[in-house]
């Protein structure tokens, strides 16, 4: 009877709860048979659901984002044909997934437009993206495989790209060496040229949006944000400021409507830097104080992080980010050609995991929408790549400028700037001006202290001689 009692009480403990809750899903869901189930409950000795759920994992029935989600209660882990395996992150346009074909078991990520955003300019811009995407084959370009709609959630599946981006390579590996940052960014440089070709201008090139396999290939993701270069009219985005501010270039922000090829070239020298310093070249501040020092501000010398470095690759950065646009490199695939000595000369290829990511995942998009989210209830997305896993609010990585052109303070073009010299030292975001009246100051208390030094020194040498 005390042992019925007890029995009584544990079915309805929490405990006891949410392994049947667990149970129930994993049948439901299709994932787990009743005798997979069995087996697991006795190779664990009759173990929580915990336990359960790391035999499963274990014996690769499940997928530890799979099992988190079942344990939750939540069973529709598909979206079309298309079996979502794991979480990969937060990109431009919504969260992505990856995800396996049912029937050809290819691995895939998938995008998902946020039922809370599905706005009409949000759907136009998804569509769009996929109409983009879909017309884009180059090795150096992620790849759209599919689309789709699974009730009311829109879809857009590319490829799966295994490894790391190049802001975490970065962040978890401090500044590359010349000859890896030259051989990631000219891969870019040459999906970027190819892109140009079709009319497409990407609007978003970041370190986050450069993907790096294990084997050194790299990728140029998340081209959602591009638009027609020759059809910016009928573009929902035209007029706004898009992108990010830690890598826009100055016309991006002065005249969003006529931004060309020239500007994916600033951002893509913005990431060189950032790759090679380990650092963006306007780092603090917030984001319209790094739209003003864009169009008017100097960077440090690079040499300043990287002593290293060449005269001549800095004059590279320095000639991808002129401030004037014509004046820059006039072509991505000139970019990617000064770039390919240094390339060449990288011996072994790059290959650096993702590591484990130590919160939650969220679950996969429900089909029926919620009530609308009160306006500035939800983060604001920073622009990370749609492959990354990390989201960070980095003051180095700045956030997503995507508002009314007018929104942003419009500056007078300011003079063509250049790296400082090697042997200035100036002070984070010092302008040239701001080294000289230092200088100036300086030598102002200087020169009288050395004058009246000498005439002390004077009297005494006139005293000694008489």
């Amino acid at each position: 009877m005390a042992q019925r009692s007890t029995s009584s009480r544990d079915s309805k403990s929490p405990a006891a709860k949410a392994h049947s809750t667990f149970h129930a899903a994993a049948l439901r869901s299709g994932l787990v048979t009743a005798e997979q189930w069995t087996e697991a409950v006795e190779e664990t000795r009759h173990g929580s659901d915990e336990a359960i759920g790391r035999w499963l994992v274990r014996s690769g029935t499940l997928t530890p984002y799979q099992c988190a989600q079942l344990r939750g209660g939540r069973t529709k882990l598909n979206l079309g044909p298309y079996l979502i395996t794991d979480w990969i992150g937060q990109g431009g346009m919504g969260q992505v997934f990856k995800a396996v074909h049912n029937v050809m078991g290819r691995q895939c990520a998938v995008k998902v437009l946020p039922l809370e955003k599905a706005t009409e300019e949000a759907r136009e811009s998804f569509l769009r993206e996929i109409r983009l995407q879909a017309g884009l084959d180059c090795q150096y370009l992620v790849r759209a495989f599919d689309a789709g709609r699974d009730g009311n959630v829109h879809f857009l599946v590319t490829e799966y790209v295994p490894g790391t981006d190049l802001r975490r390579l970065v962040r978890s590996r401090g500044m590359l060496p010349v000859e890896e940052a030259a051989a990631i960014v000219m891969q870019a440089a040459l999906g970027l040229a190819y892109a140009h070709e079709q009319g497409l201008i990407h609007r978003d090139v970041k370190p986050g949006n450069i993907l790096v396999r294990p084997d050194g290939v790299a990728k140029v993701s998340d081209v959602g944000l591009a638009a027609w270069a020759t059809a910016l009219g009928d573009d929902p985005r035209a007029g706004k400021i898009v992108g990010t501010a830690d890598f826009l270039s100055p016309e991006q922000i002065r005249s969003p409507r006529e931004v060309g090829p020239a500007s994916d070239i600033y951002s893509l020298g913005c990431t060189l830097y950032y790759t090679i310093c380990g650092k963006v070249p306007y780092p603090g501040g917030d984001v319209a104080s790094k739209c003003r020092r864009h169009c008017e501000d100097t960077p440090w010398h690079p040499r300043k992080f990287a002593p290293e470095t060449s005269e001549e690759f800095v004059e590279l950065i320095a000639d991808m980010m002129d401030k004037d646009p014509a004046r820059r490199i006039g072509s991505a695939a000139e970019v990617a050609e000064r770039l390919e000595p240094w390339a060449a000369s990288l011996s072994e290829p790059i290959a650096r995991p993702l590591t484990p990511r130590a919160w939650t995942a969220p679950p996969p998009p429900a089909e029926d929408a919620g009530p609308p989210l009160p306006q500035g209830s939800s983060a604001a997305l920073d622009g990370d790549s749609s492959h990354d896993t990390e989201r960070s609010q980095s003051s180095d990585q700045g956030t997503i400028v995507d508002g009314p052109a007018h929104a942003m303070p419009m500056w007078d073009a300011a003079p063509t700037e250049t790296f400082y010299p090697p042997n200035w030292s100036s002070a984070p975001g010092l302008s040239g001006r701001s080294v000289w009246t230092r200088v100036a100051v300086s030598l102002s208390v200087a020169i009288p202290l050395a004058l009246l030094a000498g005439a002390v020194l004077g009297f005494f040498i006139r005293d000694f001689i008489e």
